[in-house]
């Protein structure tokens, strides 16, 4: 399998990738570019749109428009419109964020906090110790706090037959949960896998049961998981660090890769340009359609 560049998209940390299939197009946050982006694959049309704030996620809404993170607060947009807060997780931790959202099966919006590791002027900034947590977002903008589980960087969030699995980037682990109910996760242990490349970013899963995990950090490919989670291959790429993935596309056979430049160097950058890029691999398996939140 060979890894293209389908956009120069210049993303400082492209994230949470999802694609629209009533729109035959992929949208994408880039959180330090404070921007939302709209691609159609087939005839190439570009739009982005500028957000008031770090954004960290989006996903599909059944009424139509988005769900999105931004640093602090959950949001419901639609594009070129306002973003109208809808619930902020953790008010009383100014110097936590959000970061990683996903649109569950059941139609809520599970997003994790981490320790804000950006300053306002979007450069890298220490982060304050393992703060961040998980939390469900109904519909009606309850807040429910999914583990007691504290994590350095909350990062993938799939569901499969055997759970949930999310990561902690800092850890370098990948976790699996029991859904003990629509509100809460137990049993959390790691998944017993040498992942040696990279540090674990999004995720997203097959028709199969398979994960394809996005390894940051140097990665420089997707880590595809078995369903058994006793076997992985990668996928290879060219970007040093892959940020989420998503399959789109006719038939959803292809797996499209965001990438970040945070903190690489103008040199690092000058010697690979597509950093940042958005990737498109084919041949790696057939998708699921995306959740839609409400």
């Amino acid at each position: 399998m060979t890894a293209r560049l389908v956009l120069d998209a210049g993303d400082i940390v492209g994230e949470s990738l999802v694609w629209s299939p009533s729109e035959a197009a992929l949208y994408w946050v880039d959180i330090v570019g404070r921007r939302i982006h709209r691609f159609e694959p087939e005839g190439g049309r570009h739009d982005v749109w500028p957000t008031p704030d770090f954004v960290t996620s989006i996903g599909l809404r059944k009424a139509g428009g988005f769900i999105v993170g931004l640093r602090r607060a959950v949001t419901l947009w639609q594009p070129g419109g306002a973003f109208e807060e809808l619930a902020v997780p953790e008010p009383d931790l100014p110097d936590n964020r959000l970061n990683e959202g996903v649109v569950a099966p059941d139609g809520s919006f599970w997003v994790g906090t981490m320790a804000d590791n950006i300053a306002s002027d979007g450069s890298p900034k220490p982060m304050a110790g393992t703060s961040g947590r998980l939390y469900r977002i109904a519909p009606d903008g309850t807040v429910t706090r999914l583990s007691e589980d504290r994590f350095g960087i909350t990062n993938t969030m799939c569901w499969t037959k055997d759970g949930f699995v999310t990561a902690d980037t800092l850890a370098n682990t990948l976790y699996l949960y029991d859904v003990a109910a629509p509100t809460k996760l137990a049993g959390r242990r790691p998944l017993d896998l040498a992942l040696e490349r990279g540090l674990p970013d999004g995720s997203t899963t097959d028709r199969d049961g398979a994960i394809y995990n996005a390894r940051v950090a140097g990665g420089a490919a997707i880590a595809r998981i078995e369903p058994s989670m006793r076997s992985l291959s990668y996928i290879e790429l060219p970007c040093g660090s892959p940020t989420s993935c998503a399959f789109g596309g006719a038939g959803l056979a292809t797996l499209f890769v965001t990438s970040a430049r945070f903190g690489m160097s103008p040199d690092a950058i000058a010697a690979n340009p597509a950093e940042g890029g958005l990737f498109a691999v084919e041949g790696a398996g057939i998708g699921l359609p995306p959740h839609r939140f409400g």
